[in-house]
């Protein structure tokens, strides 16, 4: 079992501290929502994990299936990242296919896993002669997914996700995101500031307010009977999310 531990995570830039001695453990099966208004670290958080920012003070450490850590050079086969902007990370001058096939190779795998890769994000093979600009935002974040997957990754950052998606496909994203989960026994990192998928996608939520995390717990306790004044000022601006999900689309 692939688990990621952070403790005590700190980042300032330029003496503003963007993260402020931020824990949690992301664990197999289970997704953590890091929820928060923009600029409150979440994404700063996302970047340090991914190891695209060094953090200031603090450790994140990546506990391996043989209970070891991982060494550095191994980190990446084990931790990936989805970005939020579906457009802007994948070129678009390649195929499906070389996004998908040069993560293969980088990490040690056959390109022949291409066809089993869209399969797992609900694409059909045809999609790997396809550019990006022939596709739709849903279908290319469904690209981003399975790039994601194609190191063999056990945990995935998922940086606000749909948030660039329009309204109507959201939910068919995060529904794959949810069976990807338990089907591939992921530990997963859902940052958002939408409390409605937190609450339905996600088992622990992490409320976050100026860099520190201001309450912490099980989805229901932490959205339906939020503690902090931070939070309920969130779950009160927050739209109901019973409406939200009474409505669907796919992608």
């Amino acid at each position: 079992m692939t688990t990621l531990e952070v403790r005590g995570l700190t980042k300032t830039f330029h003496k503003i501290t963007a993260v402020d001695d931020v824990s949690f453990t992301l664990a197999p099966g289970r997704t953590v929502a890091l929820v928060g208004e923009s600029g409150s670290g979440k994404s700063t958080i996302a970047r340090m994990i991914a190891r695209l920012v060094r953090p200031t003070s603090g450790e994140i450490v990546l506990t391996g299936p043989d209970g070891e850590p991982v060494p550095r050079r191994g980190y990446r086969d084990h931790v990936q990242m989805i970005f939020q902007d579906p457009f802007a990370s994948l070129n678009p001058f390649h195929t499906v296919e070389h996004h998908l096939a040069r993560p293969l190779r980088l990490h040690g795998r056959s390109r022949s896993d291409v066809p089993r890769l869209l399969e797992k994000v609900s694409l059909t093979a045809d999609f790997a002669r396809r550019r990006p600009h022939e596709l739709s935002g849903g279908q290319r974040q469904r690209v981003a997914i399975a790039r994601a997957l194609a190191p063999g990754a056990k945990v995935i950052i998922a940086d606000e996700p749909v948030s660039m998606l329009d309204v109507s496909i959201r939910l068919g994203v995060l529904k794959l995101l949810a069976r990807l989960q338990r089907e591939e026994n992921l530990a997963v990192l859902y940052i958002t500031h939408d409390l409605a998928t937190a609450r339905h996608f996600s088992d622990e939520v992490l409320v976050m307010h100026r860099g520190r995390i201001v309450e912490r717990g099980s989805s229901d306790d932490v959205l339906v009977r939020p503690q902090d004044p931070y939070t309920r000022r969130l779950a009160a601006a927050a739209p109901d999310p019973e409406a939200r999900f009474r409505q669907g689309g796919q992608s």
